[in-house]
């Protein structure tokens, strides 16, 4: 009796185990949401944008909805750009309400990587919002979740946000850019945005692990884009490629503004040279940077494993 006790919860924790996560050839669709990060048109690092590159190493058709600009909800942290909530959501469900894309759910999967503009200048940070939470924020980046699976979706991958103090806008060595040109305390902002990007995805993966079983039928994974941006800074010769020397703190297309704004000075790396930094420019990862990321997030649609998704349901 004992064995056979033990034989049935054996099967129903292999049964368990199998039933996490896509299985390998199921998604032939992805549907990108998000910002400046993960738009293909205005891309960040001014070349090819990881969704771009997912989609061809996953053979997986793309359906791109983020924009650059974008914040998760304007009625949150206000920018004058198509937010998550006001505008990609609803352009995605306007077209799959009118026929012109038309997807099977078990076929398709969603990602959302949003975030750097609700917490960095003109946001939370210079505190442009106020009564505005990092809480709120992040349950609303959590709630996309809950409003694609109301529409039929079930396949999600919620990617965290960076270190963005490891970029040069939010940097303690930062200098007067084309993002920031006024003066302000370096330590502050740096140690201000690593509170905020570690805290803000501890408040996502909870709220996320506590959404998953509430969702029937939802396959849920967290792509922890923090840690492995923060593993390219540590170890670039891991990932970084080109035939310039390897350069984390810098950028290839780094420009310096005088007080106050007016013309940049900038220092422009070109052709292969540019693989060997992180950085495109002082907010944007490099295209190097986003062909890992796409080589990640393939992996996690095939069905593979990534050391940096992590199944939730």
């Amino acid at each position: 009796m004992i064995l056979c006790s033990l034989l049935f919860s054996l099967l129903v924790a292999v049964r368990s185990i199998g039933a996490v996560g896509v299985r390998p050839g199921q998604i032939k669709n992805l549907v990108t949401f998000g910002d400046s990060y993960t738009d293909v048109v205005l891309t960040g690092d001014e070349a090819t944008a990881w969704p771009v590159y997912a989609a061809g190493y996953a053979h997986v058709a793309l359906h791109p909805f983020a924009r650059a600009g974008a914040t998760c909800s304007n009625n949150l942290t206000f920018r004058p750009f198509p937010p998550l909530f006001e505008s990609q959501i609803p352009l995605y469900l306007t077209e799959k309400a009118n026929g012109s894309l038309s997807l099977w759910p078990e076929e398709t999967i969603y990602t959302l990587w949003i975030g750097t503009n609700d917490l960095g200048v003109s946001a939370l940070l210079t505190g442009d919002d106020p009564g505005v939470s990092l809480v709120e924020v992040t349950q609303c980046m959590v709630n996309w979740v809950k409003a694609l699976y109301e529409s039929g979706a079930r396949n999600f991958i919620f990617q965290n946000m960076i270190p963005l103090e490891l970029t040069i806008l939010y940097g303690a060595d930062s200098y007067p850019n084309k993002y920031w040109a006024f003066e302000h305390n370096t330590t502050e902002w740096s140690i201000l945005m690593t509170e905020m990007t570690r805290s803000g995805n501890r408040l996502t993966q909870l709220m996320l692990q506590a959404l998953a079983p509430t969702l029937p039928g939802a396959h849920i994974a967290l792509f922890d884009s923090h840690s492995l941006f923060q593993d390219m800074f540590d170890h670039p010769g891991r990932y970084l490629n080109g035939t310039a020397p390897l350069n984390v703190t810098g950028a290839w297309d780094a420009c310096v503004s005088p007080l106050g704004g007016g013309t940049l000075t900038c220092t422009i790396a070109n052709g292969t040279d540019r693989d060997s930094f992180l950085w495109a420019d002082e907010l944007h990862p490099s295209e190097q940077a986003d062909r890992i990321v796409a080589r990640e997030i393939a992996l996690t649609l095939e069905g593979k494993k990534s050391q940096w998704a992590t199944w939730l349901s």
